[in-house]
């Protein structure tokens, strides 16, 4: 008795086991042999220091679907902004042969045609735009046409307003952290109940920052609505134009000439020779431009390595002075208090990073980070715009976290604005994922039970007809 019930657990499982592969054969959803079709889109984030390529890829059969958008690849192209090329428009495009040739290897040549390509520009274009709107269009042309040239599917070069810049590196962020709908094992979607967080994006030209609130905005410029996923989301942001790194460096030379014989934000020693030109001719600087002087005289200047005198000239940069709602940031700017968990990316991670890993400094808190900011005797632009500019304390700052990438894939606002784009986040909450049906995992489950429950008897029947044989 006992050995025919061992002969027969192998065939239940392997019976079992033949339900279950019958069942998988019938469940609706891909061949699951087979790898899934990939689709790319490609968006070029063109900055005012440097100009980025980013291709994405997500599974064809997930089109309007979620949480499936990763970054295939990266180039970063070489030479300055597309900005920089307002006296030669035709640079501006050829500044991208490079990177876009490398996007013809990386996406597979039966998908290029189906590949959105965008152009999106920030505030170095933006600038550029208010000072000589024929420079800017013509190096929009520029950089349209080499984009036209490439067989993938051109959806236009435009410059991205301040806000876009804001919202979209928001989405970007929470959508790669999955704090808007995440997928469970049981293959269903849900919203998480962490919330969302803010994000701080720190540019050459501008900085961004942005976060959801529940009250709605005393200024209605400053407040965005979203619909993702089915769910409303209610975000204040603000761009502040002329607040970047590389402008506010800009600024802080003028006001150096303008005030000291030297620069005391620079280090004791060094020293180097500025062209005016360069220095008053932004629109950033347009106040502090001397009444009269020649745009081409030289001037050579030294560092002082004088943190006192260098915070007092970053000071000068935040007018808190008035403030005709309930609360601002700086310069009049209406900004409820920062709240919640905040990503800060961009130049912010680049300066965190620094004082971390080159120079070996603790910066887990404002005041560790004001005496790294001492010690490397150069007042940090990162520091005075998170304190004194958004009114982060060292309560709130613990929660800032620096980062590069979520994933392997870059933070920023272009991944955002390519889901935009492409409609690759619904408004609408997703139901059930492509895929294995809910219901056939648990007629499995339910089979693979019964088939436990089948050998697990058997195995006791054997054990009961050992005993009994063994008494006789």
């Amino acid at each position: 008795m006992a050995g025919k019930a061992l002969s027969l657990l192998p065939p239940l499982l392997l019976a079992a086991a033949g339900l279950a592969g019958l069942l998988l054969l019938c469940v609706p959803t891909r061949d699951i042999r087979e790898p899934p079709a990939l689709k790319y889109g490609i968006v070029l984030d063109a900055g005012s220091s440097h100009t980025s390529m980013f291709i994405y890829e997500w599974p064809a059969d997930k089109e309007n679907g979620t949480g499936v958008v990763g970054q295939h690849s990266s180039c970063d192209v070489r030479g300055g902004g597309i900005s920089s090329y307002a006296d030669n428009p035709s640079g501006a495009g050829q500044s991208l042969v490079e990177c876009l040739n490398q996007a013809l290897r990386d996406v597979p040549k039966e998908r290029q045609a189906g590949t959105p390509l965008y152009l999106g520009a920030t505030a170095g274009m933006r600038l550029l735009n208010l000072t000589s709107p024929e420079a800017s269009a013509s190096v929009l042309a520029a950089v349209t046409q080499t984009l036209t040239q490439y067989p993938f599917d051109f959806r236009g070069a435009r410059i991205l307003s301040g806000q876009d810049e804001g919202v979209f590196g928001w989405v970007t962020a929470n959508y790669l952290l999955e704090n808007f709908i995440k997928y469970g094992w049981v293959g269903r979607w849900f919203r998480p109940r962490k919330g969302t967080l803010g994000a701080m994006d720190l540019g050459g030209a501008s900085t961004q920052i942005t976060f959801e609130t529940a009250s709605p905005a005393e200024d209605p410029a400053n407040e965005v609505q979203l619909r993702l996923y089915g769910q409303w989301y209610r975000v204040y942001t603000h761009s502040f134009l002329c607040y970047g790194r590389d402008q506010v460096l800009r600024r802080l030379l003028a006001s150096a000439l303008q005030t000291h014989g030297s620069h005391p934000c620079w280090p004791q020693g060094y020293s180097t020779h500025v062209m005016l030109r360069e220095v008053f001719e932004s629109p950033c600087t347009a106040a502090q431009q001397p009444r009269a002087f020649n745009r081409s005289t030289r001037v050579s200047l030294a560092g002082s390595s004088d943190p006192a005198l260098c915070r007092g000239l970053v000071s000068q940069l935040f007018n808190s002075s008035s403030c005709r709602f309930s609360g601002c940031s700086f310069n009049g700017v209406f900004q409820p208090p920062v709240a919640g968990k905040f990503i800060a990316f961009s130049a912010f991670f680049y300066t965190m990073d620094f004082l971390r890993t080159v120079m070996g400094l603790p910066v887990a808190t404002l005041q560790q980070l004001d005496v790294a900011v001492v010690t490397v005797c150069n007042q940090t632009w990162s520091e005075q715009l998170l304190s004194r500019g958004y009114g982060f304390d060292e309560r709130s700052f613990r929660d800032v976290t620096f980062q590069k990438k979520a994933g392997d894939t870059a933070v920023g606002w272009a991944l955002g604005y390519m889901l935009n784009l492409t409609n690759l986040i619904p408004a609408d909450p997703p139901g059930l994922r492509k895929g294995t049906d809910f219901s056939s995992w648990v007629v499995l489950l339910l089979l693979f039970a019964a088939m436990l429950l089948a050998a697990l008897a058997l195995l006791l029947h054997q054990a009961r007809s050992t005993k009994s044989a063994s008494t006789i």
